[in-house]
Parts: C-alpha cells; structure tokens; sequence
C-alpha cells in the first residue's frame, strides 16, 4: 500500500434505532471493521426521525446509553450523539455530512453500513443520490434475506457503483424479537450484551410493547 494510501482514514458509519441494539449489529459492525480495514466504526442511534409509523420508538437518550454500553469493550467502536442532538429531523445525507467536517483536515473514506433490505429502498431517502458522492455503501445480509433475492440491477446506477456486499455470519436475532420477548417475560440470554439486558430490566423497558407492532423509518 502507497504511502498516501495508507494515510487515508477508514471509518465505518452505522447508523440505526437500536432499540435495542443486539449482537446482530455488533457482528456486522465488527465484520466490516476486519474485512474492510477499518480504524474504526461509529454508531448513531437515530435521533429525531422525519418519519415515524406504527409504534413510538423508545426515547433516544435510552437507545444511546444501551448502544454506548454494548460498544465499551471494543476500543475501535464508537457512538455518536449527532443525530440525538440534532433538533431538526435526522437525515442519512444531513450526517455524512456534518461528519466530513469532523475530518476536514484528513483524508478519510467513509463506508456507510446497512443491510441490504434497506438498501434496496433508498431511492425513498432525502437527497439519496447525494450519498454515494459522501461514502461507499456497505450492504450486509441479514437474518431472512439473501442477495438473489435483492436485484442490485433495480437501483439506479449512481447508487450502485458504490456498494460494497459484506457476507456476514447469521444471527437470527431482531430487535423486534427482543422487545416482544421483554413484554412476555421471556429470556433475553445470548440475544445482546449482559450490560444491556440489566439496563432494559433496570429502567424498565419495553414491558408494555405491543406484539402487534413495528417501527419503520425512512431516512
């Protein structure tokens, strides 16, 4: 590797509800981390969202602490408050950006991760033809999905020069499943991370959630 480009910094951006966060997302996180030589990989649980259906997603300073003490073991991840502390709704490209200026005396590439289902619905994002132009676009498999399914050929080709499939082991783990399974009493050991599981039961979380359902976000 060229000495200019090994100067060039590597960092991961995952962004998410995280509500909660499970080893499902600190896998992928950390397979990405390895295989695309990242120096390190930053996480930020979605803030305000412009767009909210079906359940009220958990407050956002819960879903930051549960993401900061998921990630405290690993000296390569990170969590960031930007969006939480951004007062305005929270877009994908409004991030990127607002991150380059984080690095503007660097030279850093940004790898966006995201599984590869909402990939396949960016065209619906804010400005999404702005975000190859801010990062490279890193779409994982997840639990339930695979690539045939997903033809990269349907999304426009600004798009699709910039993404980068990443192969991740199978965690049959969501956090859907997790909510549900606090409301019914039912175990959550080996789901996420022991600190997080204490702070859900701790505070509280999650006991009055409805089987019946789900967030979704458009960002």
């Amino acid at each position: 590797m060229a000495a200019e480009e090994a100067s060039v910094l590597r960092i991961g951006i995952m962004g998410g509800t995280f509500d909660p966060i499970h080893f499902g997302h600190l896998l992928a996180a950390q397979e990405a981390l390895v295989r695309l030589s990242l120096q390190q990989v930053i996480f930020v649980p979605t803030g305000n969202s412009y767009q909210k259906t079906y359940r009220s997603v958990t407050p956002a300073e819960e879903r930051y602490m549960m993401t900061f003490l998921a990630t405290l073991d690993n000296p390569k991840f990170s969590v960031s408050r930007l969006e939480i502390d951004r007062e305005d709704p929270s877009h994908t490209v409004d991030t990127l950006r607002e991150m380059r200026y984080w690095y503007a005396d660097q030279a850093v590439e940004f790898f966006f991760i995201t599984g590869i289902d909402a990939l396949m619905s960016m065209d619906t994002w804010t400005e999404y033809e702005k975000i190859p132009e801010l990062c490279t676009i890193v779409a994982a498999n997840r639990p339930g999905y695979d690539y045939e399914h997903y033809n990269l050929d349907n999304l426009p080709e600004k798009v699709r020069s910039r993404v980068l499939r990443l192969e991740i082991p199978l965690l049959s783990i969501s956090s859907t499943e997790i909510r549900h399974r606090v409301a019914a009493g039912e175990n959550l050991r080996y789901l996420l991370p022991h600190p997080v599981e204490q702070y859900i039961y701790k505070r509280g979380l999650y006991k009055d959630e409805d089987p019946g359902r789900d967030v979704v976000l458009k960002k």
